[in-house]
């Protein structure tokens, strides 16, 4: 069978092979410790599963518009205004089947065959896969230490193209967790206004912040094309809801794509997603993004006693991003050591990274603090034997 040669530009999530693994593991006795999954380990706050049972209950299971219930959208909009002094309008904010409905979206309306597009190296694959299937070709920017692990305003200037058509960043990122200013933002509008292209900010793991102030991308521009998702702060990952922010011209189209593509973001999870936004909920939230701190320097303190340390903490999101390059330099074949030798589960690098992912892995702090110091433990005895 002949597939469409855009499919074959789609390379597997190893990280699902390693979750397969450790999960036969786990069938077999083994105690595991999981560290590979973007998936926050509480539970969906009591007060979300509560709107959703009761929407349930009532009836509420009928299609939507195809935007989204308006009163999510305007409490989305609430939100925006908030706690980022962003004056957003309801109609500029369509709800998505998850973050990844949202790409989707943004990607079939932004790019076609031929143009090009730049997004940093390391980045989440299916940024780049979404880019793909559009049949745009993805120029992936290696950054590091000196760019703050982003993709900034010096590096677009660097590498724009005749054909480039779109920026994407993300902030907080993944897989790094690093975090863009204020005014970093700012010159990358700037700069990929001026070429006459447009920009996607991922701003899923918004909320999920340390040191600083969360920050949107909505407070600075309105041209911007901003995607976020109920999953990693509000902790509704199998609830399948997302959001899109667009400029007010492209709602109309984009609308357009929404009703033929998915008609509609399961209505249930948006009535459960109304009670998000509470301050019973808020509350909750704001508890458990500083357990996440705190597991964040627990793993930061053990782990650089192996000098697996990152050399530049992450500001936000759940993870860290190692460089095991003095023990390794196949990260498949050290993450699958690692759980078969000590039942440890980590993701290999090449699933994020075009150059140097052979030599990272990205761990996420997504266990309690026992289960961590457990996992230093094992990783500690691990490299000694490498």
């Amino acid at each position: 069978m002949v597939w469409n040669s855009r499919v074959e530009h789609v390379a597997p999530f190893r990280v699902m092979h390693l979750l397969e693994m450790a999960q036969a593991r786990e069938a077999e006795g083994h105690d595991v410790i999981h560290l590979e999954v973007g998936e926050p380990d509480f539970a969906t706050p009591a007060p979300i599963v509560a709107a959703g049972q009761q929407a349930l209950a009532t009836g509420k299971t009928r299609y939507t518009p195809a935007a989204g219930l308006p009163a999510l959208r305007e409490a989305i909009a609430g939100h925006y205004a908030e706690h980022f002094g962003a004056t957003v309008d309801p109609a500029r904010i369509l709800v998505t089947p998850g973050a990844s409905g949202a790409l989707l979206l943004a990607s079939q309306l932004l790019v076609e065959a031929g143009d090009r597009v730049i997004m940093a190296d390391p980045n989440y694959p299916c940024n780049r896969h979404f880019m793909a299937l559009a049949g745009a070709q993805v120029d992936a920017i290696p950054v590091d230490r000196k760019s703050g692990w982003q993709l900034d305003a010096t590096l677009i200037n660097q590498h724009w193209k005749t054909r480039t058509r779109l920026a994407m960043l993300a902030s907080p990122s993944n897989p790094t967790g690093h975090t863009l200013s204020a005014d970093a933002l700012k010159e990358v509008f700037s700069t990929v206004y001026a070429k006459g292209g447009e920009v996607i900010v991922d701003e899923i793991y918004q909320g999920l912040n340390y040191d600083d102030a969360p920050l949107s991308a909505t407070s600075l521009s309105d041209k911007a094309f901003v995607v976020n998702s109920f999953s990693k702060y509000f902790g509704m990952t199998g609830w399948r809801l997302g959001w899109l922010v667009a400029p007010g011209h492209a709602v109309e189209p984009i609308i357009r794509l929404a009703q033929n593509v998915f008609l509609a973001a399961p209505t249930p999870s948006q009535h459960a997603a109304l009670a998000a936004f509470t301050p019973e909920c808020r509350d909750i939230l704001e508890t458990r993004r500083a357990t996440l701190k705190e597991r964040r320097q627990v793993l930061l303190d053990g782990l650089a006693q192996l000098g697996l340390a990152p050399d530049l903490p992450p500001q936000g999101a759940f993870y860290l991003w190692l460089d095991i390059s003095r023990y390794s330099r196949d990260s498949q074949v050290f993450c699958e050591r690692l759980l078969l030798e000590e039942n440890v589960a980590v993701t290999p690098g090449i699933d994020f990274a075009v150059e140097g992912g052979e030599h990272h892995v990205r761990i996420a702090f997504t266990n309690d603090v026992e289960r961590l110091q457990d996992a230093i433990v094992r990783i500690a005895r691990f490299v000694s034997r490498l």
